[in-house]
């Protein structure tokens, strides 16, 4: 039987990205079943289960090596930095335990064709952001087929939750001009944006849209689970879109708990394995 998978999240005081997390941990604890030992998840901060809560439990099940995959899309040095300190925490407190780690989700390509297929759905199915005056007839001009736009009238606002460390937004900007280039060339543009801490929000993101000529502006969250943080970008997008009733401002959805983010989890927890012990 192979050790156990645990996954580890930074943590936040969002309950709906927590309670996603816990749904994906689950579809990966499925998707394991009789291959590894076990697959539990755990937050450094903030957020239960706790980490060292989840590490005892295994602990006490006889388990004393584990690989550990810190989940997170950002290329943040300082998450890996924080993962491996509770992990050094947690051996001190468990002498006999063993790790692998596993390396983060990165800029996998498989990650940027998930982000591809949010924006295929948005672009093809999500209704443009816009009020509707009150009273409205139903099957009046505002329920009328919208006009089609073409990808070289369609901008893209890729958004990430923001930090003050700039390489971790340098890293977001990458993946930006990345997605553009090897999944959307046909595109007018990919802009980056962030939900909070660090210009440009997602109302600046789109403007900048505008002013290049786009007609249509799909924001794209760079985000792993839904939540509050999504919830916000998206009352920023309605709020830009309210203000520009010539511009079709559409949200796509986060990535969120699905087999293709599994796949990648499944081979990173193989690879760390491959590996062996570090």
């Amino acid at each position: 039987m192979k050790p156990p998978l645990l996954l580890i999240g930074q943590g936040s005081l969002d309950d709906g990205a927590s309670a996603e997390f816990g749904r994906f941990v689950h579809r990966l604890r499925c998707r394991l079943d009789g291959v590894a030992a076990d697959v539990s998840g755990g937050f450094v901060t903030r957020a239960r289960p706790r980490l060292s809560d989840s590490v005892t439990s295994l602990v006490a099940r006889g388990h004393h090596r584990l690989v550990v995959l810190p989940l997170s899309l950002a290329g943040d040095l300082r998450i890996g930095t924080e993962v491996s300190a509770a992990m050094a925490r947690e051996q001190e407190r468990h002498p006999t335990l063993d790790c692998d780690h596993g390396r983060p989700l990165g800029r996998d390509p498989r990650i940027l064709a998930l982000l591809a297929e949010r924006l295929a759905d948005a672009a093809a199915e999500v209704p443009r952001l816009r009020l509707v005056p009150a009273g409205a007839p139903a099957g009046g001009p505002l329920d009328d087929e919208p006009e089609r736009v073409e990808p070289g009238d369609t901008a893209v606002v890729l958004v990430g939750d923001g930090s003050t460390d700039p390489t971790v937004n340098a890293d977001v900007h990458g993946v930006s001009r990345l997605f553009w280039e090897t999944f959307v060339p046909e595109y007018l543009t990919v802009e980056t944006a962030f939900a909070s801490v660090t210009p440009p929000g997602v109302p600046g993101g789109i403007e900048r849209c505008r002013r290049l000529g786009a007609r249509r502006v799909i924001v794209l969250p760079y985000l792993m689970f839904a939540g509050g943080l999504l919830e916000k970008v998206w009352a920023q997008a309605m709020a830009y879109a309210a203000g520009h009733p010539e511009l079709d401002v559409r949200c796509a959805e986060v990535i969120g708990d699905c087999d293709g983010l599994a796949d990648v989890v499944v081979e990173r927890y193989e690879e760390a394995l491959g590996a062996g012990p570090r």
